[in-house]
């Protein structure tokens, strides 16, 4: 009897306390407002360019609590809420006088709670001010806090703060959490069974969390789906059907794509609760999946990172920053598409283009594969051999590196550099050094973002777009000149999409060109179709030696693999623009025929040969041999100039053979410190010292 009489009174003060509410006590109203500020904190966001989630960031409070509103979740959702937990939400305001006395009598003539009178207005005030207590003092706070909502805030914003706010077990806050966490996507498009299973959960969210306890989850769910029956919210059968469906048995981890674009978006907009990219997620997804694959077959200090745009706009589509932003053995924190490396044979299609808009070649005009000397400057194939003569054709497709500095050294590397201005692109040169043919090779260095840059030129016919960053700096295109003629652009795309695909690959339609640096430290492949360019880069953070590593045999399937997988339709190349054509060898001007102009001359028999020099391992490096997992890899060594034969002492003990050729292996005892010796039938002698791991 007790608590029967608490109740009344209980009930008596309410009434007088709404009363005074709706009466407009607004002095009282005004001194001590509901705690809606509080209710502001919600969990970062970044969004891709269409406004999916990319990746979350929980509150200072460790929870997840994603902002939702009406129109982020499916209308069913809403309809069964608010027949389940307060049929009369939009008649009252705050409080459901008819419940509540309902539930009053129930509770006098039965000594118990029958039915709840809580509308969502209190549950909100609950949630943004939780009670310590289930004290009447507490529900009738409660109660007067439900009144003052209703007076500042429409009904669709009571409705969003109690989706954004019920709790859903653990640190699971709102609808849209709950949905990602169970359903692995957003509650746009629920199922029956889905939505019924959130109206169920927020009443006991430990109690009923399906990952945790499935038959009460199940139980909920079903009390739900039967009222939404009793309320022709369903089709004749559709509740039973919805109750049999399976439930959710673990919590899925919330998406967390772009870590390296996510964070450089948060230290650059602090106080933003929501950051829009360039990004799209289909594509970001499949990229990073791409990334952990291969990943997988790398050695463990060795990361990667791409880079996909969309050429026609500058808009960045999906950046990766390393193969795993958590993995501290591949510094995963780094993020590889903003830092400096030498970018190898990359940079060769623009010198080419150059050359075909001079007119100083075509594809089929005869060049010199042969040992040159430009004024000191000596450079070599990467396999050290030579193919004599080749079609210019050729030269781009094997990537040989003396028909490119040729060609560099009658355009002049300053030409090139400029070209690279016009798409907002300035590679580094070495500490007070003008540019040199060595550009052409690699002599430079440039990012993975502004190589892609570079190349979405010539995806675009040849006019610049700025990428931006993703984040704040909008893409766009470059006012000014093309980077190259259209006719030169097509020269270039034409000869690089007849590069064989690498081994495993199959065809895509698109065009690409590799790269390797000096001493195996980036492997590189860039390729593009009629509308999107991909750059990919394969190296260790630290700048060290990867043994084994060639932008052919390494970088290159990622691109291939990436492209297939990303989920974008291959556009064709564009046709031939006007002026432009394949001409046969026979048809060509006399000028054209074959390329002639030299800089230092061709060596001759006489010439005396340079001393030997040792091109790998270079001097200080720090060879990964894979000595920590017990098993050692030969050491591939290489070296220029001398005269053959040639005798190797590794750590002054001479390897058992001499050899006439300039590239040699080695296997070194164990990890540690090494020195190699080489020593030419001149006997001229150069050494390197290095670290094998």
């Amino acid at each position: 009897m007790k608590r029967r009489w608490k109740a009344v009174i209980g009930l008596g003060t309410c009434l007088v306390l709404l009363a005074g509410a709706a009466l407009g006590l607004d002095a009282a109203d005004k001194a001590y407002p509901p705690p809606l500020d509080g209710a502001k904190t919600q969990s970062v966001e970044v969004l891709d360019a269409n406004g999916d989630l990319l990746r979350a960031f929980a509150t200072r409070e460790g929870r997840w609590r994603l902002k939702t509103g009406v129109e982020d979740v499916d209308p069913r959702l809403v309809d069964m809420l608010i027949a389940y937990e307060d049929q009369r939400f939009y008649e009252h305001s705050g409080v459901d006088l008819r419940a509540l006395g309902r539930a009053a009598l129930q509770f006098l003539g039965n000594g118990r709670i029958v039915s709840g009178a809580s509308t969502l207005s209190m549950q909100v005030a609950r949630l943004i001010e939780p009670r310590q207590s289930r004290s009447v003092s507490a529900k009738l706070r409660q109660l007067v806090r439900a009144v003052q909502i209703e007076r500042r805030l429409s009904k669709a914003q009571i409705l969003e703060l109690y989706l954004t706010h019920a709790p859903y077990g653990g640190n699971l806050e709102g609808v849209r959490a709950a949905s990602l966490a169970y359903f692995g996507k957003e509650p746009r498009r629920l199922t029956l069974s889905e939505a019924a299973l959130l109206v169920a959960l927020p009443q006991s969210p430990e109690a009923r969390r399906p990952d945790r306890h499935q038959e009460a989850a199940r139980q909920a769910r079903g009390r739900v789906l039967m009222r939404a029956a009793v309320a022709a919210l369903t089709g004749e059968g559709e509740a039973e059907r919805a109750a049999a469906e399976a439930m959710p048995r673990r919590r899925l981890q919330l998406p967390a794509l772009a870590a390296h674009l996510a964070e450089a978006a948060i230290r650059r907009q602090p106080q933003v609760e929501q950051h829009r990219t360039t990004l799209k997620r289909s594509i970001q997804q499949a990229l990073e999946q791409v990334a952990r694959d291969a990943s997988s077959k790398l050695s463990p200090k060795v990361s990667l990172a791409m880079v996909m745009a969309d050429a026609t706009t500058g808009a960045i589509v999906g950046e990766v920053g390393s193969a795993d932003y958590f993995d501290a053995s591949r510094s995963g924190w780094v993020d590889m598409t903003r830092v400096y490396r030498s970018p190898g044979s990359t940079l060769k299609p623009f010198i080419y283009g150059l050359a075909f808009e001079q007119g100083l070649v075509a594809q089929e005009t005869i060049i010199e594969d042969r040992p040159a000397d430009f004024f000191g400057y000596r450079p070599k194939n990467f396999d050290m051999t030579y193919q004599g003569d080749v079609t210019v054709r050729q030269a781009l497709q094997l990537s040989l590196n003396v028909p490119a500095v040729r060609l560099l050294d009658a355009l002049g590397p300053s030409r090139l550099m400029i070209r690279f201005r016009r798409v907002d692109v300035r590679p580094v040169l070495p500490p007070n050094e003008a540019p040199g043919l060595a550009i052409g090779l690699g002599g430079v260095g440039i990012t993975l973002k502004d190589l892609v840059q570079a190349y979405a030129a010539l995806a675009n016919r040849g006019h610049p777009v700025r990428l931006g960053d993703g984040i704040q700096d909008q893409p766009g295109a470059i006012d000014g000149e093309p980077l190259l003629e259209p006719q030169a652009v097509w020269n270039v795309a034409d000869i690089l999409s007849d590069v064989l695909p690498p081994m495993g690959s199959r065809r895509l339609g698109i065009a690409y060109k590799t790269g390797t640096s000096y001493g195996y430290r980036d492997a590189w492949s860039v390729g593009f179709d009629g509308r999107y360019v991909l750059g990919v880069w394969v190296g260790r953070p630290d700048n060290g030696a990867v043994p084994g590593i060639f932008g052919y045999q390494t970088a290159a399937p990622i691109l291939f693999e990436a492209f297939s997988k990303s989920g974008v339709a291959i556009t064709p190349l564009p046709p031939a623009p006007p002026g432009a054509t394949h001409i046969a060898q026979g048809d060509l001007p006399i000028s054209q025929r074959r390329f002639s102009m030299t800089a230092g001359g061709l060596f001759s028999a006489s010439t005396r040969e340079p001393a030997p020099q040792i091109v790998y391992p270079p001097e200080g490096a720090r060879v990964d041999l894979g000595a920590k997992a017990g098993e050692i890899s030969p050491l591939v060594l290489k070296l220029q100039g001398g005269r053959a034969p040639f005798r190797w002492l590794a750590n002054g003990q001479p390897l058992s053979e001499v050899s006439r050729r300039r590239t040699s292996e080695w296997t070194p005892d164990g990890a540690g410190y090494s020195t190699l010796t080489v020593i030419d039938a001149a006997g001229r002698a150069a050494s390197v010292r290095f670290f094998v791991e």
